[in-house]
Formats: C-alpha cells, structure tokens, sequence
C-alpha cells in the first residue's frame, strides 16, 4: 500500500488542523499557532518539539501511534494546552487529547440511503438531559419509541466539548470532539448507526459564531483567529477571512458529517457570523458539503433573527442548492403569545393580533417580512411568500425558549393540555417541517432550565449574568435557578415514567395518531409544493384559518383556542381530523373552544 492509498483509507478529505492518520500507526500532528515561537509536542508523556512550518504552522509526523494515544500541546513559556483540533478529549475540555483512528468503527450503516427532506418529522433531543444516564449509549434504547411514535428525523443538541461535565453544548471550544461526559465517539456513532437502523435521520446542532468561556486556548496560540474590533453576544467574533480560521471553522461540518455518518446540520445563530470574504462562510460550507457527499440526502438548516431567506434558494426541480431550510422563530414567537397572552421583551413583537401573525407565518412563512419591529425599531426580514413551506422548520416549544424563562416551564404548563395539543396538532398537520422538543410527545411537564458546569470566578459571572439577563423576560421576577447548581441539571431530565400514566399513553397515542395522519396525507404533497401556495382564510380573536392549494390536492386547518365557539368558514374538501374528537367531523357547523378541524380535497 502507498502513502498516499494508506491515506484515503483514513479520511475522505484532507483536514487542515489537529491529529490524523497518515499511513498505519503514521500520525500528522498540525496546529496552527503564530502567538508561540515554539511548540512541542507531548506524546504518551514523551515531548518532541515540532517543526514550524510557514505563516505560524507548526508541523509534526510521529510514527508507532497507537489509537487512543494521549496529547498535549506545550507552549514556549510551558503552559500545556490541548489541541484545539481533537477528535476526542479524555478529561474534560482542559485534560489531554486523544488519537482516534476514524477507521475502528464498524459501521453497519451501508445500505443507509438517507430520508427525503420532505418526510422530516425532527425531535430535539439533549444527552444529557434525554435519560436518567445521559449518554450516547442510554439514548440508543429509546429508539425503538421514537421510531413507533413516528419519528423521522432527530436533532441533537451542540457535542463539541464544553467546560464542565454538564451544559446545553452551546459553549463548545474543541469543535471536532463530542463531549466526554456523553461517551466516547465510538458510541456516538454506535447511536447513529442505531438510528439507520431504525429509519432515523441523525442531524446535528453546530455552533460557528463563538466559542465558549473555558477551554478556549486559541488567543494564546493564534490570537488573529479573533477579530480584536468585533464581539458577538457570547464573545469574541472570529476572523473567518483569516485563512486558518476559515479552514478550521469550515471544515468542521464536513468533519462531522463524514466521521459519524450524519445526514445533516443544524448551524447556530448565523447572524453572528460576519464575512467579508467575497464568498461567504456559509455559502462555501453548504457547497462544499453538497459537492463532496452525494451517496445520500443531507440537510442544512439555519437559525437566523434576520428573516432572510438569501440561503435557501431553491432550483427549478425544488431541490436546495445551498441550505434546505430555516428555524422559525417567528411562528414559535407568535404562537406562544397567542396561547399564554406574555408579551415580554421578543414577544413585543407579536403582542398585536397575535392570531393573525400565526396565520401569516402558516400561510406565507414569516410574520415579520419587512416591517417594523416593535422591539427594536427597524425593519425586520424579507417576503417569504414564494418559498415553499418545507423552507421551514416549525416548532411550538424548543431548547431555547423554554430554557430562556426563569422556570424553564413548558407550554403545557403554560397555556394547559386542550390548547397546547391544538397546537401541537396544528403544528404536525403544517406541510412545514415540524419539530418537537423531548418530552413533548408524551406530556412532559418537567422543566427545561439553563444549565452549566462552571466553577469559580465563572460560575460566579455566568450566575449573576444569567439573573441580569431576565430582566424584560418572563417570570423575571422570580429567582432564577443557579444555573450551577447540580439540582438544576438534574430537574431538566426527562421522566419518562410520566409515559406509563395514563396522560402519558394519552398524549403519546394522540400525537402518534397525528404522526400517521402526516405520513399518509401531508407528506405525498410536499414533494412538488411551491411557494405562495398559502392563503388567509380568516382570523379573529383566538381563531384562525389557512388553506394551501397544492399540485396534488387543497388542504385547510381552521382551530379555536378562544372559550366561545366559533362558526367554521367555508373550508375546501371534507373534514378529515378533528380534535376533539368527533364522530362525524364532517357534519361540524362550528368550532367549539380549545379545538382544531383539518379538511381535504385531493386533486
């Protein structure tokens, strides 16, 4: 075998950065580090210093590597650091790195094709919190539940290695291991190989605008990955037109695409990535990624204040050249002042006719396509009528908003089992993309808090700031939980003995039976929808009507969460689900309160 054959066995494409196999038991170490003079390389207890290389690379081939050897990088003034690069950490975000042999898996996922975007049904789930264990392995046996209930397609929340055991993942700061508290990366890809198995799309949450407080090593190896005159709200803004930085940060999803056979990528708050390249980050990632892995479909979304809709295009046979989809915000925003009446700090935005901005969001996208902002007094996205609806991730509850109360307290507890389920129904008989947070499925009433593992003069600062930050937030009033403390991680797992009650299988057996009612009747239609396919029927106060017009059939939902009924305008087709139930959904007049009624005509 050449080098250059004993190469391609370990890695699709070459990585710019950290610890790779070469050849058998041949290991290129890369670090890009112009802030040192010297570098040295500590292998197994054994320092070797390494070579530098131009424009403050610094380079070194060792040979005899066993999987599993432990690294460190020492600095000149003999600080030791790990690889900003690793694959894998063995104690914590600050202990020592580890060689992995990408090839060590035995991957049983060969016949794995991937699911079409347009049968996405996505679960957010966080390992930490998803089982009493909270690892990779633990949440391999919920999968045969997800698959029953219906599920598609499973979000995991950010693993690149953060401070701390726990943590939502979204202070990562070695962007190419998954975190150790989880498992290590074989049983991470144990999980995804599991999820294959079952018929379960694997996507995960990356975060490419900031890294995290603790851990972060990089000002003192190459402090022009940073720009010195930019911050973003988490910290320091990355230089992405420095070319180091670029690769590093670019070649991340690619990295976790191909190493643990995902079928897509969540990417974070992109508004905080800022470009001047004359191409985009983004729009070279998206590319690239669509370019290099072609043996299955892999789905991009974004998460994006701005309401734009620049990296969404799509062609003229409605496949997505770029990303496939973007998190909708605005849908989630007016949704929950629709059902709870809060108005505090981003909800300002959808204190007027709450109803009529949920309708505008099922029928044209956004809610806010160019207008005004009351909070902050600009004007806010784009018209998003000629996208297709699977241009949009829906959701009524996620990891961000429920953790961003002071309680951390779920819909259900907010707004009550009759109207959280209308729009839980409302939300998986969309032809948007829908997405259901953990526990939602079955009545979870748990909360989902903000939590982290930080110790000190951070704990102390993350603490006082977390209390500061609710300040214009509802239930800011009330104490917020440490997010230090161990007790609030611990109160954010899911219990899943709330599935055996009799509320439990209730909810259970009722969002299934929507799950089924998608498969069979929403899904045939998305594969040719195209934009401004949506229509306003009627709003008013607490009730709401939308129709789509669609190659294959028309399609309408009409709900009421108000405590009156309301007479049912003129729907197209026949009655084909109604909640609550109804014997003969087809002889409805009007909808009485905290109800839902879907009709349909095939064409």
């Amino acid at each position: 075998m050449t080098d250059v054959e004993a190469a391609e066995e370990f890695r699709v494409f070459p990585k710019t950065w950290g610890a790779e196999y070469v050849a058998v038991g041949e290991v290129r170490f890369r670090l890009w580090a112009p802030g040192q003079e010297t570098v040295t390389l500590r292998l197994n207890g054994d320092d070797t210093e390494m070579s530098a290389a131009r424009d403050g690379w610094f380079e070194l081939l060792a040979t005899g590597v066993s999987a599993g050897a432990e690294y460190n990088y020492v600095l000149e003034n003999g600080m030791t650091v790990p690889d900003p690069a690793s694959r894998a950490q063995k104690d914590g975000v600050n202990g020592p790195s580890l060689v992995i042999d990408p090839t060590s898996y035995d991957w049983q996922d060969t016949s794995w094709k991937g699911r079409p975007w347009e049968e996405a049904v996505i679960y957010e789930l966080h390992f930490g919190t998803f089982t009493r264990e909270g690892t990779f392995r633990a949440a391999i046996d919920r999968l045969d539940y997800l698959a029953d209930l219906g599920i598609t397609m499973i979000e995991v929340m950010p693993l690149a290695q953060f401070g701390g055991e726990h943590g939502w993942g979204y202070d990562g700061v070695l962007l190419y291991a998954p975190h150790s508290a989880y498992g290590p990366p074989e049983d991470f890809k144990a999980f995804v190989d599991a999820a294959h198995h079952h018929g379960i799309s694997v996507v995960l949450d990356i975060v490419l605008n900031h890294f995290g407080p603790e851990g972060n090593y990089l000002p003192l190896l190459a402090p022009d990955f940073f720009h010195k005159e930019r911050m973003t709200p988490w910290g320091a803004g990355i230089a992405y037109d420095a070319d180091a930085a670029r690769a590093y940060m670019a070649e991340a999803p690619l990295y976790w695409l191909e190493e643990f056979h995902l079928d897509g990528l969540r990417f974070d708050a992109i508004d905080q990535i800022e470009d001047v390249s004359d191409t985009h980050m983004l729009v070279e990632i998206a590319e690239r990624i669509r370019a290099e892995i072609t043996d299955r479909p892999i789905h991009l979304t974004t998460e994006d204040c701005r309401n734009v809709t620049f990296l969404h295009p799509r062609t003229e046979d409605g496949s997505a050249p770029l990303f496939t989809g973007e998190w909708n915000d605005d849908f989630h925003n007016a949704v929950h002042v629709f059902l709870t009446g809060e108005t505090h700090a981003y909800y300002k935005d959808f204190a007027e006719s709450p109803e009529k901005l949920v309708a505008r969001c099922l029928a044209e996208g956004f809610a806010y396509q160019g207008e005004v902002s009351p909070q902050s007094g600009q004007k806010r996205g784009v018209d998003s009528k000629g996208q297709p609806p699977t241009a949009f991730v829906d959701f009524i509850q996620n990891h961000d908003q429920t953790g961003n109360r002071a309680q951390g307290e779920r819909l259900i507890v907010l707004a009550g089992d009759a109207r959280t389920k209308v729009f839980l129904a409302t939300l998986l008989l969309s032809p948007h993309i829908p997405l259901i947070f953990m526990g939602e499925d079955y009545g979870e009433t748990n909360p989902f808090l903000f939590f982290t593992d930080f110790h000190g003069d951070l704990a102390k600062a993350v603490r006082e700031g977390r209390a500061r930050e609710f300040e214009g937030h509802a239930g800011h009033g009330e104490k917020v939980p440490d997010p230090n403390a161990k007790k609030t991680f611990e109160a954010s797992k899911l219990d899943w003995k709330k599935l055996d009650t009799p509320q439990g299988r209730d909810w259970f057996d009722f969002t299934s039976e929507l799950l089924k009612l998608r498969r069979e009747m929403i899904v045939p239609l998305l594969p040719t929808a195209a934009g401004g396919t949506g229509k306003v029927i009627e709003t008013g106060h607490g009730f709401l009507a939308v129709s789509w017009d669609f190659p294959k059939g028309r399609y309408a939902i009409a709900l009421n969460i108000g405590d009156a009924a309301r007479p049912l305008p003129k729907l197209p087709g026949k009655p084909v689900y109604a909640y609550p139930k109804r014997d003969h959904p087809e002889r409805v007049t009007d909808l009485a309160p905290h109800s839902i009624l879907v009709s349909f005509e095939k064409v």
